[in-house]
């Protein structure tokens, strides 16, 4: 029997790594499994930004209507269990231990057979699935990992599929165009099963061509239902935003979250959209159940604001332009122009140059960190090519030492550029006493 520490190192060292698309690995290795992923309803979500936001809230919604729901994500921001939940908690370590010993099993017997490894993203993907199957789950809300077509979760027949957008991003997996990436978010959908999406031209259309193929009922934002009015207010020293739903019909849903930024607004406006959907599978799905259940969601590092002693805190995992695009329309939607002080830093293959110059302003003063990956932008070329005030720092504790010492009360503190270094950030603020 493995114990949780056996099994991360097991995953992080028996598994090849980097990210290699192809479905014939998963596949045998969920054979050899006795494929648990058929045997519970699945919802499949994908999208360039977003899709972790709108699984979060599906899951909500079906938990609050009595059904047992599995939701897997990723990546994980402080630890492994995140990533495979049950109504709302974590895989305990010791659940968690004992699918990656099943799983190693699977995986040592297709080395022998001469298989090549599994990665280690569709070992955790079949890990899932098998805890979802064995703890007898309704529905799981899977969250695709990268793109679609090729990703290791792209072997369910779910009953409804959501894209939430599309926008460039590892385009050396998926495409230079947003076309070619909307090849790969559209590679989810399945014949006959019905399409929710907020993806906008040019990637609409090739969704809605894979669409009209498969025989897909097809749900778009802006069209069969709507994003209506957007509002952020404060709430007892935190921000909730309240989002009105307007539907084909007339009809419409006022929702609030805790999810702020007119993203959040379209995200809550596609979560509540497929859970109407799915009410005729689930009478006890209705109005007030979604709102209840949307109320309660949390996505930790997506435009998080928290606060002590006078001093603000956003965290934000943006990692690509179009996040960044989100991220400063979302602070200017909640903070005008309020100064800052940035804790930055990215991976050497993301598009940081453009990411740079749309998110930094001349009064801004930014400290430059690594990240925790090989992949990390160095912090000196990073500093030469912002547009105001930066400085390099050896690493991310010292970056946000130096942005605390030099934020005050009337500076907004941001933390932006990456998920990678969430779970440091998270630690150093509970240290300082926020609660994250």
């Amino acid at each position: 029997m493995m114990t949780y520490e056996e099994a991360v190192y097991y995953l992080e060292h028996a598994a090849a790594f980097g990210i290699k698309p192809g479905l014939q690995r998963i596949r045998e290795l969920l054979r050899r499994l006795d494929n648990p992923q058929d045997k519970y309803r699945t919802i499949h979500v994908t999208g360039t930004n977003g899709k972790g936001s709108v699984t979060a809230m599906i899951a909500a919604g079906l938990t609050a209507a009595g059904c047992k729901t599995g939701r897997y994500t990723s990546p994980h921001l402080e630890a492994y269990t995140e990533r495979i939940r049950i109504d709302g908690e974590d895989i305990a370590p010791d659940d968690f231990a004992a699918v990656t010993a099943a799983v190693a099993a699977a995986v040592e017997a297709m080395a022998a057979d001469r298989w090549e490894r599994p990665t280690e993203f569709e070992m955790l993907t079949a890990m899932a699935f098998l805890y979802f199957f064995r703890c007898r789950v309704d529905y799981a809300v899977i969250e695709v990992g990268l793109g679609g077509l090729l990703d290791s979760t792209n072997v369910i027949m779910p009953h409804l599929s959501v894209i939430t957008n599309v926008a460039l991003d590892h385009m050396a997996y998926c495409g230079d165009t947003v076309e070619k990436i909307a090849v790969h978010k559209a590679g989810i959908i399945k014949p006959a099963v019905p399409v929710v999406t907020a993806a906008t031209e040019p990637a609409l259309a090739v969704i809605a061509e894979k669409a009209r193929n498969g025989k897909c009922p097809l749900y778009r934002c802006d069209k069969d239902f709507h994003l209506g009015s957007c509002t952020v207010r404060s709430v007892r020293n935190t921000y909730v935003q309240d989002s009105t739903v307007i539907f084909d019909k007339g009809d419409r849903l006022t929702v609030t979250t805790a999810l702020v930024g007119a993203h959040q607004g379209r995200n809550a406006a596609l979560a509540v959209m497929a859970l109407r959907l799915l009410r005729p599978c689930i009478g006890a799905l209705t109005d007030d159940v979604i709102c209840r259940a949307l109320t309660g969601v949390s996505w930790p590092g997506r435009f998080q604001i928290v606060e002590q002693n006078g001093q603000t805190v956003v965290i934000d995992g943006a990692h690509n332009p179009a996040g960044i695009d989100t991220f400063c329309q979302t602070y200017d939607a909640v903070f005008g122009k309020r100064r800052r002080v940035f804790v930055f830093a990215v991976l050497a293959d993301k598009d940081y140059s453009q990411m740079m110059g749309r998110l930094f302003r001349q009064d801004d003063l930014v400290f430059c960190a690594p990240a925790p990956s090989p992949r990390t932008a160095d912090p000196e070329k990073l500093v030469a090519a912002i547009p105001c005030r930066a400085e390099p720092c050896a690493t991310l504790t010292v970056a946000l030492a130096r942005a605390f010492a030099a934020a005050t009360a009337e500076k907004v503190l941001a933390v932006v550029g990456s998920l990678y270094i969430q779970g440091e950030v998270r630690r150093y603020l509970r240290q300082k006493g926020f609660t994250v």
